[in-house]
């Protein structure tokens, strides 16, 4: 299993060339930075967690430019979005940043990607129907690979239609960069089965994780797709321990993804010696 490290991202985090480095130096596969190009102030829609919005959502920077200084500063880290808001960047322009990230870091990008919490922010950002996000989402992801793989890449779906392009540069991989859905409901996991290349759920919002990573597998089989080429990224929100993460490891999981927790992302002194803590459990997962 690997380990792989997420952040906020702000500015007042660890500059991305650095800590990728770091992460680089101490043994963690990844570096996983996720995205709010901005959050409404009218607060309509609840932080789903519960309570206040944390402030680092407010200051969050560009993913995929702080993921091209990581990638910058590194040889072999893989640089993850975690997670990315498809739907709420003009298609043509996020593929090619995309692909272009892609082709600078020699093949090291993962794109996580979920359909978004708040209405309010999608509805700015796009003009795809926040009710049939799910949909979007796979016709974005759909288009994309389309746009990454074909010499005249067209796609025509109910949401997003384009007549034949010529787009370059294309991803190092067929199919561009793996696609991983972070969904927890029944939807979103059953989308996950049916098409993304890999699943990116959170454990804390998971009723039994064993129970539930064995239920995913039958669904991915049941869309007549090999459950063991669908990998299953781990968000861990729950008390990191040596315990927890091999547990996970033994039930399947392929990456476990640790980060500052919720309660702690304002304070970015606490990073470098977390990496240098959970470094140490590498060799043992």
């Amino acid at each position: 299993m690997h380990l792989g490290f997420s952040s906020m991202n702000t500015a007042d985090d660890p500059a991305p060339h650095l800590l990728a480095k770091t992460l680089e130096e101490a043994g963690f596969e990844s570096l996983w930075y996720g995205e709010h190009s901005h959050i409404p102030v009218s607060r309509r829609t609840p932080y789903p967690a519960g309570g206040d919005l944390p402030e680092p959502y407010k200051k969050m920077m560009d993913p995929y430019l702080s993921l091209m200084a990581a990638a910058a500063a590194t040889t072999t880290l893989k640089l993850g979005t975690g997670i990315a808001l498809l739907m709420e960047r003009e298609l043509f322009s996020q593929t090619k940043t995309i692909a272009t990230l892609d082709r600078l870091s020699n093949g090291r990008v993962i794109i996580g990607c979920g359909v978004g919490w708040n209405e309010e922010e999608f509805e700015n950002a796009t003009t795809l129907p926040f009710k049939r996000r799910y949909l979007g989402l796979k016709e974005t992801v759909l288009a994309q690979r389309a746009l990454l793989t074909d010499a005249e890449p067209e796609f025509h779906g109910e949401l997003i239609d384009f007549d034949p392009v010529w787009f370059e540069p294309k991803a190092t991989r067929p199919g561009g960069p793996p696609v991983l859905l972070g969904a927890m409901g029944p939807l979103g996991v059953k989308h996950t089965a049916q098409w993304a290349d890999g699943w990116m759920p959170v454990d804390v919002a998971m009723q039994d994780v064993a129970q539930d990573i064995k239920n995913f597998k039958k669904m991915v089989s049941d869309n007549g797709r090999d459950p063991n080429a669908v990998e299953i990224t781990l968000v861990v929100m729950s008390p990191v321990t040596a315990d927890l993460l091999k547990s996970y490891r033994d039930m399947g999981v392929d990456r476990c993804n640790i980060g500052v927790g919720m309660e702690n992302w304002d304070k970015p002194e606490i990073v470098m010696p977390m990496i240098e803590q959970f470094s140490k459990l590498i060799p043992e997962l």
